[in-house]
């Protein structure tokens, strides 16, 4: 499994004014969509959502988004090294995802862009 790059997932009460912020970090603009009732903005290496605190509780316990070029290889990879596969892989807005627990504990969202 190659890893293809990483995304920093920040939850902020205030998703406008993050978005400005980062844009203007990143000098990228923000791709939104909304999922599970959390408001989303992808910005350069940057994931910030904002939703209910009862959602938001669930998103912060996952570490970091992992790009891979395939989650079906990542499976099958993880779960021969030890990890457990909590949910997925499923459809995302972008692509396909997993959940995966790693045997330390730390819980990592990969993700993939096929269509």
């Amino acid at each position: 499994m190659e890893i293809l790059g990483t995304t920093l997932r920040v939850c902020v009460d205030d998703l406008e004014t993050s978005v400005v912020f980062y844009e203007r970090l990143t000098g990228s603009p923000a791709l939104r969509f909304e999922r599970g009732g959390v408001s989303v903005a992808a910005i350069g290496c940057f994931l910030l959502m904002s939703g209910p605190e009862s959602e938001l509780e669930i998103l912060r316990k996952v570490a970091a988004t992992i790009a891979v070029e395939d989650v079906d290889a990542a499976h099958t990879t993880l779960t021969a090294a030890g990890a457990k596969v909590v949910a997925g892989p499923v459809p995302t807005p972008a692509g396909r995802n997993l959940i995966a627990v790693h045997p330390d504990g730390s819980v990592f969202e990969y993700v993939d862009q096929r269509r």
